[in-house]
């Protein structure tokens, strides 16, 4: 049948997202980097996508195409809530359970500052042993479970995971006292992520949320998929936001 849908122009397409994010049936996906539709039957040819696109890749047509179908859309929408459930299943590798980490008090001479003398002219240094403050498993956003009971009342930290690298004191400054979640908003599912969050601030009672991003570009969508789940749950807490330069400092 001849029917209004939409035509993805590939050479104006930037990978944005946004239109992924617009099509409420699933119709676009990423593909090596561009949005492409992945099958007639999925697209409605109304057009949601449009207005979000920034480079104007996208066009409503007419043409022969098979026809929309409701089914088939709530059919794509059960299969990915399905794949969603079963992600955060326990694979049966212990990486993957929740769990809280306990912390034991002292005794360790490793943890405590200590002097080294030298006989020779050189200044003294000193060396001291850091402890991790990582408080719960896994940190992956993939891999926790938003229902996990370490994120009742907890000060949430959703950290791009080149942040740990870049700055040196990320435990003390940022992880301690707070509930660690991380992720590459570059290379990962940012959709999946937005509903991931969202998910853990329906679940939970969050009592405040500190993202922190690079200051590369491409970091901005952590900080995006945390106010997409924000906006979609109307959760207001206290938020904190933090640049890390790629030099190790705070911008």
């Amino acid at each position: 049948m001849k029917r209004k849908i939409i035509k993805i122009h590939e050479e104006k397409c930037n990978g944005c997202r946004l239109c992924v994010e617009a099509c409420h049936e699933g119709a676009i996906q990423m593909v090596e980097g561009k949005a492409k539709l992945i099958s007639d039957q999925y697209c409605d040819g109304l057009g949601d996508c449009l207005p979000g696109c920034p480079t104007g890749a996208i066009e409503i047509i007419e043409r022969e195409a098979d026809e929309y179908s409701q089914e088939a859309v709530d059919q794509l929408a059960k299969e990915k809530k399905a794949k969603k459930q079963e992600e955060n299943l326990p694979c049966g590798c212990p990486g993957t359970f929740a769990k809280k980490i306990e912390k034991k008090a002292g005794g360790c001479p490793g943890n405590k500052a200590q002097k080294i003398n030298n006989d020779s002219d050189k200044e003294n240094e000193s060396k001291m042993n850091i402890k991790s403050e990582l408080s719960q498993w896994p940190v992956q956003l993939k891999l926790v479970n938003p229902n996990a009971d370490y994120f009742e009342n907890a000060d949430l930290l959703i950290a791009a995971d080149c942040t740990a690298f870049a700055y040196g004191n990320f435990h003390q400054d940022f992880i301690k006292n707070k509930i660690t979640v991380i992720g590459c908003p570059k290379l990962d599912d940012n959709d999946y992520y937005a509903e991931k969050i969202g998910s853990m601030l329906s679940n939970n009672h969050i009592k405040s949320i500190t993202v922190i991003r690079m200051e590369v570009p491409c970091c901005t969508g952590i900080v995006n998929m945390v106010k997409k789940a924000m906006l979609k749950t109307e959760t207001i807490v206290p938020y904190n936001e933090v640049v890390i330069g790629i030099d190790g400092t705070i911008k």
